[in-house]
Parts: structure tokens; C-alpha cells; sequence
């Protein structure tokens, strides 16, 4: 409902949402600038009521976290000491990953490292879960990023961008997908590292905020 009349919204999400998108929540809307389109808007947040009725903002635009993520890289200087490269939507073998850097580093150590990304919108009690749907594309990244680092030559990694902030941990949604849960394991048990960081959210923005601990089961 917007200003008294019912719209019909793009919601900028591939995932099922069942427990964002509740009846009577309040959602956010981005108005598109082509007049020309279907839908004028596209919901990009959401707010969640949380059991002790405090409200959580989730971001819930997909396309958001992979711009989160590229602020990550280019500010996380620890990890990555002196960018050379970073390169969206690179293939590799049969896949296509989210980005590929390159970096050189200190004593002349240098690095060559895919990074895959993934936005989570599903919360627990303070746990982040992902993902909130069976995801076969999630697994294929995962068994191709697992056998990449094993191959040796590339460093590989996995960063989850939590759509929302306040989370204390990480954690795979292995009651929805056990089979992703179990390859995101055999990732870092190869040597793909794994990462977690919660967001500054708004609703007209979405910053990368501080690193969440990953739990894997």
C-alpha cells in the first residue's frame, strides 16, 4: 500500500523471504528511474519485528552486497595489502565468480584469489543463516572454489555480507539445505576461507560494517 492504493513492486530478491515479507510490515521502495516499466518500484528493505519487539532493518536488494563486498576488498588492507586487481564477474572453468583480485604483499608475496559472495536476509535469534532456499548454484561455487584452491595456483574465498546488523554469528542453514552446509564445510577443509560481516543499514543504503564469526556445522 502506498499513500492509500495498492502498487504492484519489483522485490529486488531471488530468495523465498516467507518470514520478511509478512502481511502489515513495513517496506521500503526505491522509485525506478525508467517510466516506461511494469513495476515503478522496486522494495529494497524490509522491517522485521523482532520477539522483543525491536525492529531490524533488512536490506533485502540482491544486488547490494556485491557492492558491499567491493568496498570490503578495496578497504581491507590487512588481507589484502596492495591491490593490483579486482576484477567483477570473472569465469573460470565452468563457473562464473563474483570477483577476482589480485594483490602483492610484503617480502614480495603476491596473491591470485577468487571471491564468491552471498547475501544473507535470514536471522535467528541473533544467528544469520544462509540460505533461506535450496541454492544448487551455491554448491556448484562452492565444490569449483574447493577444487580450484586444491589445484593449487589461485587462493579462494567465500564472503558473506549479512543484509542487517546486530547478528553475533555465522552460521549455514543446514535444516534448509543440508547439502550446502556440507560442501561450504569441505570448502574450508580444502582451503577456501570463509568470511562474515554485518552491515550499517538504512533505508536508501547498505555499508559494509565489522567481521562476524563463522560457525560451521
Amino acid at each position: 500500500m502506498l499513500e492509500g492504493r495498492e502498487e504492484t513492486v519489483h522485490v529486488k530478491n531471488t530468495g523465498r523471504c516467507r518470514e520478511l515479507l509478512v502481511p502489515g510490515c513495513t517496506v521500503y521502495l526505491e522509485k525506478s528511474g525508467n517510466p516506461s516499466r511494469k513495476t515503478l518500484y522496486d522494495l529494497i528493505a524490509v522491517e522485521k519485528v523482532l520477539p522483543d519487539g525491536q525492529v531490524l532493518l533488512v536490506n533485502m536488494d540482491s544486488q547490494a552486497p556485491n557492492r558491499v563486498a567491493a568496498e570490503w576488498i578495496l578497504a581491507n588492507r590487512e588481507r589484502f595489502p596492495s591491490l593490483s586487481l579486482v576484477k567483477p564477474e570473472c569465469k573460470k572453468g565452468s563457473s562464473r565468480f563474483d570477483f577476482y583480485i589480485e594483490y602483492s604483499g610484503t617480502r614480495g608475496k603476491s596473491g591470485k584469489m577468487f571471491l564468491e559472495v552471498k547475501g544473507c536476509t535470514l536471522e535467528e535469534r541473533g544467528t544469520a543463516l544462509f540460505p533461506d532456499a535450496p541454492t544448487e548454484r551455491g554448491v556448484k561455487h562452492l565444490e569449483e572454489l574447493a577444487h580450484l584452491r586444491t589445484a593449487g595456483g589461485y587462493e579462494c574465498g567465500v564472503l558473506i555480507v549479512i543484509q542487517m546488523e546486530g547478528c553475533r554469528v555465522f552460521k549455514p542453514n543446514r535444516k534448509t539445505h543440508p547439502e550446502f552446509a556440507d560442501a561450504l564445510a569441505a570448502a574450508r577443509n580444502a582451503g577456501v576461507e570463509i568470511y562474515a560481516i554485518g552491515c550499517h543499514v538504512t533505508p536508501d543504503s547498505l555499508t559494509a560494517g565489522e567481521p562476524v564469526p563463522v560457525e560451521l556445522c
